[in-house]
């Protein structure tokens, strides 16, 4: 039923071709492998992506802060910024709000963080996870109120550091963009 409506469309836009387009498009297709996606296409017609991105703007704005993120967080063993791009894409609510301005959802996304000692605390606990998964160790989990391990690379401060600093940043970026 579905490949016949789609026969249809081919067929009225072939009618409206001239006969020298007619003849060409019918032997690019005999060369081709009939797939729905061609069929879908051909139907659509030629421009249907004139100007557009085949990749939606929630993905862009989520390569932007994750770039961003890149650049401007200094994090050698790269737990981190693993683990605040997997936040990132994991908060599409907040990221959708601001798909113009996609630093302001990465301010967010880190005040949010930053806000609550519990929710930085799990937040510091994902990281040392990630750092354990990628070294191949057990990492150290610093309590709340207990002093860190001297070996211990992500501790509460120096997360909470890390991201003070990383919000400074895109706050700032987002101010030179709007003035």
């Amino acid at each position: 039923m579905a490949s016949e409506s789609f026969c249809l469309l081919i067929s009225q836009r072939v009618y409206h071709m001239g006969d020298r387009d007619k003849e060409t498009e019918k032997e690019i297709l005999s060369q081709q492998k009939f797939t729905m996606a061609g069929a879908i296409g051909r139907a659509a017609g030629s421009g249907v992506m004139k100007g557009a991105s085949p990749i939606s703007r929630q993905e862009q704005a989520i390569n932007h802060i994750d770039a961003y993120i890149r650049d401007n967080c200094p994090d050698p063993s790269g737990a981190l910024i693993s683990v605040l791009v997997r936040r990132v894409k994991n908060t599409t609510p907040i990221v959708e709000k601001h798909l113009e301005q996609p630093l302001l959802a990465l301010a967010e996304i880190i005040q949010t963080i930053l806000g609550n000692e519990s929710v930085l605390f799990e937040f510091v606990r994902q990281v040392d996870v990630r750092w354990g998964e990628v070294y191949q160790e057990r990492p150290h989990f610093q309590q709340p109120g207990q002093t860190p391990h001297p070996e211990d690379e992500y501790t509460h401060d120096s997360i909470r550091a890390s991201l003070l600093d990383l919000l400074k940043k895109a706050e700032n970026s987002n101010h030179a963009k709007v003035s």
